[in-house]
């Protein structure tokens, strides 16, 4: 897949921005609108979120220090754990999914639940369904986050194909505990979504990301979807 480019249009944010939050809605009763995707978002609805957004995009220029966030990532894990594990995923990404599948659980259950390691997850969308996924999971109330994360990438194949992605996703985040009007909202949300596909870029350039999923453990890379083995051998030199 290739990655979004920087000025890339969404159909579905364009409409949102011409016609309101109305469109949004009318392509969501839309099962057969083919959709190239839409937008994602961040924690920035409010004006001096949105003057914040502004602020750090104007002040990146495409490459920032890592401490000049646009958004905030969400941390799965005690804020205070000695290892950072840091995670550029895509939610179209399948070796993501199987990531999430696969070595997360352990690596939840022997490291991130006993206090060693938290999990900061980094959205890193390479095309429009996974901005648009990103987004919805954004919206989403923070505890509530990694569990949609968690359900966006077991119904990757049902959401991600479909004809009527904003539907689909939607439908997924009804089970998140989101109403339908946040879920309307959250479409609406172009701050988020600019800030999204910005942070992305900014987080490319100083990590270098070229692939997902990418992790970053206390500053040693693993790329791709590794065995719990290859984790465990470098959060096991972190905390040694």
């Amino acid at each position: 897949m290739s990655l979004l480019k920087n000025k890339l249009a969404f159909p579905v944010i364009a409409l949102v921005v011409g016609f309101g939050i109305g469109a949004a809605v009318y392509l969501m009763n839309q099962p057969g609108t083919e959709q190239a995707a839409a937008p994602t978002q961040t924690e920035a609805s409010s004006s001096e979120n949105a003057s914040i957004v502004s602020e750090a995009v104007a002040q990146s220029s495409g490459t920032a220090p890592e401490g000049s966030a646009l958004i905030t990532p969400r941390v799965l894990g005690d804020p205070n754990a000695p290892v950072l594990m840091i995670e550029y995923s895509s939610l179209t990404c399948p070796h993501c999914a199987a990531f999430h599948s696969g070595a997360l659980p352990e690596i939840k259950e022997r490291y991130i639940d006993t206090g060693m390691v938290r999990l900061e997850m980094r959205d890193y969308p390479l095309n429009e369904a996974a901005a648009v996924g990103a987004l919805v999971a954004r919206c989403a109330a923070e505890e509530r986050y990694f569990p949609l994360v968690d359900l966006l990438f077991a119904q990757q194949q049902t959401w991600a194909r479909s004809q009527n992605i904003v539907g689909e996703l939607a439908r997924l985040a009804s089970f998140a505990g989101m109403s339908q009007e946040t879920i309307e909202e959250c479409f609406a949300n172009t701050d988020l979504f600019e800030a999204i596909v910005n942070q992305r870029d900014v987080w490319g350039a100083t990590h270098a990301v070229s692939s997902t999923p990418t992790f970053y453990i206390n500053g040693t890379p693993v790329i791709g979807n590794q065995p719990f083995a290859a984790f465990e051998e470098v959060i096991e030199d972190a905390l040694n």
